[in-house]
């Protein structure tokens, strides 16, 4: 397939607050793990403001946005029945020129150590799309490193029932997109946070270190012999949810899923957020799942009275984990104040360079346990894929009260630039583009 020789593409530039659509040359293929995906829909998500706020230092134009799908219109010499696919990820053999693909935010080789052991965003060769070093997918082209490992094939080539595949096919391509990162994130904070041994003490009705155990032996009769049980008290989950926008919804949606799938009785959630349409639309998707599994209590509140709930639920106890998903001190130290002794933040924010004003010896005379950093989206698909089929009553829709996305638009110049400015002001939620529209 011939491609043509320029493609439109939306431009970030220093020092910020400038993004621009060009007429730029269309990517070719530099090496031959690489494919070029013609890009169908882009997303504009809150990871991009960094950038167009300039926190993200950068000297050089770049295209931005790192949330994409797409066509496969080309491919490097690594691929296909002539190459020596033995040993490589599957798609090296399987992918082919016409394929729907969705990409994760960073490329991951799937198989250097980090990326075997499943933690593929710290890939030995990653790097992240929209960025100094990679282009964006917010462009009619986009060339991607690395592609047998990275890419993900809509169906995928284990859906081989006529079902399978028409289930797979039935996703819009909207839908698609969540999981290029806001969906792998949202479940991988509730995944690093149900997982985590000191919430396994709740979940499991057992002590620590005893509910760590897969099964009773000696040493588990040792360690609880002569002690009273848990209480109804001790065994009651309660979790604050800090930041209600895209990615803070889809870890509430997943909360709700593994928290139904664990069989939880009575988790006590509350969601903060300083932006009262943010809290609406949160307490519009719990309504639309059914409430919290397990006649389980859910709130939404500003900051302060997030607080107060914590504190009345609990005696002022606090609560067992907060999942901060805003990226900021503010959030984290947040999370700090709402947290009991030995409780879990878990945070998948995007932090900047400014310092955590919480002190070595704040987390130690609490025992917190604090977990950090970017989600490994290629790790996590297949358990995003689940959620995304199994919800779509959420995931599927646009501009409605429980729509993620907010509204679809094209990429011309004076379109990119409202929406980049009105989405950085939180005067609209999460925007689609369509490059060919």
């Amino acid at each position: 397939m011939s491609l043509p020789k320029t493609h439109k593409g939306i431009v970030l530039y220093p020092p910020g607050f400038d993004v621009r659509v060009e007429t730029l040359p269309t990517p070719k293929i530099e090496d031959p793990d690489d494919a070029i995906v013609k890009v169908k829909v882009a997303g504009l998500c809150g990871s991009d403001l960094h950038q167009y706020r300039y926190h993200d230092r950068f000297p050089q134009p770049f295209v931005g946005g790192h949330e994409f799908s797409g066509e496969v219109v080309a491919l490097g010499a690594n691929f296909g029945s002539s190459a020596n696919t033995t040993g490589r990820p599957l798609l090296y053999a399987t992918l082919k020129v016409g394929d729907k693909v969705v990409a994760p935010f960073t490329s991951s080789c799937c198989e250097c150590h980090f990326c075997r052991v499943g933690f593929t965003s710290r890939c030995e060769s990653s790097l992240l799309f929209g960025s100094q070093s990679l282009s964006g997918g917010q462009a009619q082209y986009v060339r991607v490193p690395k592609a047998g490992g990275t890419l993900f094939k809509i169906p995928p080539d284990q859906a081989t029932s006529e079902n399978e595949i028409s289930q797979w096919k039935s996703l819009s391509d909207y839908s698609l997109l969540l999981l290029a990162d806001i969906l792998p994130t949202g479940v991988f904070a509730v995944t690093q946070t149900l997982q985590h041994p000191n919430i396994l003490p709740i979940l499991n009705s057992k002590p620590f270190p005893v509910a760590s155990f897969g099964t009773e032996n000696s040493s588990t009769a040792l360690l609880t012999e002569g002690l009273p049980p848990l209480t109804e008290q001790d065994k009651q989950l309660t979790l604050a949810v800090i930041g209600l926008g895209p990615v803070g919804l889809c870890a509430i949606v997943s909360l709700m899923d593994q928290l139904a799938t664990k069989g939880c009785q009575g988790a006590r959630i509350v969601a903060i957020d300083l932006t009262e349409s943010r809290r609406i639309k949160a307490e519009k998707v719990v309504e639309t799942i059914g409430g919290v599994p397990g006649n389980g209590i859910f709130k939404v509140a500003a900051v302060d009275e997030g607080k107060k709930i914590i504190s009345d639920w609990t005696g002022g106890c606090g609560c067992n984990a907060a999942l901060e998903i805003v990226g900021h001190a503010d959030a984290l130290t947040l999370a700090y104040d709402l947290i009991r002794p030995f409780g879990v933040i878990t945070s998948v924010g995007v932090h900047q360079a400014e310092p955590i004003a919480i002190q070595g010896k704040s987390l130690y005379n609490k025992n917190v346990s604090l977990t950090f950093g970017r989600c490994p989206v290629r790790a996590i698909f297949p358990l995003a894929l689940q959620l995304l089929l199994k919800r779509q009553d959420i995931f599927a829709g646009i501009g409605k009260e429980t729509s993620l996305i907010d509204k679809v638009v094209g990429m011309d110049d004076t379109t990119a630039k409202d929406s980049y400015a009105k989405f950085e002001k939180g005067l609209c939620g999460k925007v689609i583009f369509e490059p060919w529209k």
